[in-house]
């Protein structure tokens, strides 16, 4: 069974600093989205000028960034909003080690940022709308791969027999507040990075009173995985047994959010369509996708279950589900002229929407 043993670094220069899968995965994202507008609006010519995409990708990206991170705040944990410290970087809320982002606030954010374009720029907005709902996928696709290497967002327990459970060392980094006792089964693996087990249990019974010692064992734990992410098969091999095999749900979601949307839309709008069916068509899908999904990927640890055993994450897409239904009902209904679909080249100038 695989144990999951990937370094979150491409490029590392010291223990904390290097350039990361997950930071080049959001890069690749963006560059491969402004290369596809780019492509599309020079077939379509329907108001937006290829000249014109760098300009639109700066605001997108700004709208996913800014988007995630509060969505993750106000969605999953507001109370970054109070949170502060010495030094950098200061304020909760900008600690994207935290928590990270969240797919439904870059959403937001992604909207907003197509809204001012289009606003400034004289552009249709539902055709912007489109344009970033059939590329976005593919920027989902290469997140999630890199939430698979930051070993983040994990699966739920799997059946042994399954064949694509992975075990993930970053799993102990949960355990002193939601197993305490399972971390006194880590003797053995501590004992590998010079803790020995006397040591480490003296350190587990002042836990709970000594904020000193607390730091003591999270940085113990963090070391185990950075040493297994490191290479160190000795730490890797006695940890083993250990940890939960889990599905690969970010794979999962790499597949299904990001790959399958992608190919969905893309054929779909190989033809005509009215502004808004390809991003009224994503939010369906992707509502529909997110909720399966979310039965493979454990809930947010603060969180859990909620209503009807259903997640946080699968009750925003119930909303965005019927927020989908709602607007593809009405810009069909709409008079606009449709777009040219990929696969032709006349020119149709769309106005604001």
């Amino acid at each position: 069974m695989y144990v999951h043993d990937l370094n979150p670094f491409a490029i590392q220069f010291s223990e904390h600093f290097g350039i990361r899968w997950y930071g080049l995965s959001y890069m690749i994202g963006f560059i491969c989205a402004y290369l596809l507008i780019r492509w599309l609006t020079s077939r379509q010519r329907a108001g937006l000028n290829p000249n014109m995409v760098g300009d639109f990708i700066t605001y997108v990206a700004i709208g996913t960034l800014v988007g995630g991170r509060l969505g993750y705040v106000i969605f999953y944990s507001p109370d970054l909003f109070l949170k502060f410290k010495g030094d950098f970087p200061f304020w909760g809320v900008f600690a994207i080690n935290e928590g990270g982002m969240a797919s439904h606030g870059g959403m937001i954010g992604i909207v907003l940022a197509c809204l001012f374009f289009a606003r400034r720029h004289g552009v249709n907005f539902l055709y912007l709308l489109d344009l970033v709902s059939v590329s976005g996928p593919i920027g989902v696709f290469f997140g999630r791969i890199a939430n698979f290497i930051n070993g983040e967002l994990v699966g739920r327990p799997a059946p042994d027999d399954f064949p694509l459970s992975v075990k993930f060392p970053q799993d102990i980094l949960n355990w002193p507040t939601a197993d305490f006792a399972k971390l006194s089964s880590l003797t053995s693996v501590v004992d590998k990075v010079n803790i020995n087990s006397e040591q480490w249990l003296e350190m587990l019974q002042k836990f709970e009173f000594d904020t000193v010692t607390r730091s003591q064992v999270y940085d113990a734990l963090a070391k185990v995985v950075t040493e297994i992410q490191n290479g160190n098969s000795a730490v890797k091999e006695s940890l083993a047994p250990l940890l939960v095999a889990r599905y690969p749900s970010q794979l999962f979601a790499a597949f299904g959010e990001g790959l399958l949307l992608f190919l969905i839309l893309f054929f779909l709008w190989r033809k005509g369509r009215k502004p808004g069916f390809i991003a009224a068509t994503f939010i369906v899908l992707y509502s529909l996708v997110r909720i399966l999904d979310e039965y493979f990927r454990m809930p947010d640890a603060a969180i859990g279950y909620q209503w009807l055993g259903l997640t946080r994450g699968q009750w925003l897409s119930v909303g965005m589900f019927f927020i989908g239904i709602s607007m593809m009902f009405l810009w069909m209904r709409s008079n606009s002229l449709n777009i040219p679909g990929w696969n032709r080249g006349h020119s149709i100038r769309l106005g604001r929407k």
